[in-house]
């Protein structure tokens, strides 16, 4: 039996339009997100997306957003949200998730907002063992007021605040807020990954599915920490980001899951 040969004829328009097979946006992105390019933080909001429709969760789903580049997400997705004062999303977070036990409460914090302006919010919700779910989206710098240094701007990391690099002795050293939130009993399950590579996007939507999962099953407090690119505020070329953060981020913040 031989195969038959199908030959394209490419020399004018098809004959047959062309139709779209599949949409592999998933529908509760509502639209086009307005970051720089390069950013890593709209690929963690779709993860985010893609792990609350397959729990099936999304109509008792309610989110709180800090302030920073994330924060123009609560225009192109689809999920009941409210933003709070800056850094104080887990104490919201908990208010509703103990008028609305039955909902799903998760929070959208940056480095900056979680660990500059709020720290003590997630350590006592942790240490509660509060039934929310935080996500830290950690780039190193305060994005969306220029690119200043945070808390967990890592050592030799340049800034618009740090020109020459973190250095210990003037600015610190940086907090490992994954590492922090591990070490309490309150917490269920804590994990850190990464959106630089795609082995790193697999991961991370793993971990938001398990910490999601450890919510609804009742068990305590659970946090994933994602590290994304930042390029204008580590003024690398946009294409050099996800290089830029395996040899800098990566090495302070090892990935993989803390609590399970």
């Amino acid at each position: 039996m031989t195969r038959e040969q199908i030959v394209i004829d490419t020399s004018g328009p098809p004959s047959v339009p062309a139709r779209k097979v599949a949409d592999p946006r998933p529908s509760l992105l509502l639209g086009e997100h307005s970051l720089c390019p390069g950013c890593g933080e709209p690929v963690a909001l779709r993860l985010l997306l893609e792990v609350l429709q397959e729990l099936d969760i999304v109509q008792r789903t309610i989110g709180v957003v800090g302030h920073g580049c994330y924060g123009s997400f609560v225009r192109i997705m689809d999920v009941d949200v409210l933003q709070c004062l800056h850094g104080r999303a887990p104490s919201c977070a908990t208010g509703i998730k103990r008028v609305r036990p039955e909902c799903a409460v998760f929070t959208m914090q940056g480095d900056g907002d979680m660990a500059n302006e709020g720290l003590q919010e997630v350590l006592h919700a942790a240490a509660r063992g509060e039934k929310i779910t935080c996500v830290m989206l950690n780039n190193g710098v305060f994005g969306d007021t220029g690119g200043q240094l945070t808390a967990t701007t890592v050592l030799g990391q340049r800034t618009k605040t740090s020109l020459a690099g973190r250095d210990a002795e003037a600015h610190g050293y940086p907090i490992p807020v994954a590492d922090l939130v591990a070490g309490l009993q309150g917490s269920a399950y804590v994990a850190r990954g990464a959106v630089s590579t795609a082995g790193g996007v697999a991961q991370t939507k793993r971990m938001l599915r398990r910490a999601f999962e450890t919510q609804l099953s009742g068990a305590g407090f659970s946090l994933v920490e994602i590290l994304t690119m930042c390029p204008t505020g580590w003024f690398v070329p946009a294409g050099e980001g996800p290089g830029y953060l395996g040899g800098s981020l990566e090495q302070s913040y090892p990935l993989g899951e803390l609590v399970t």
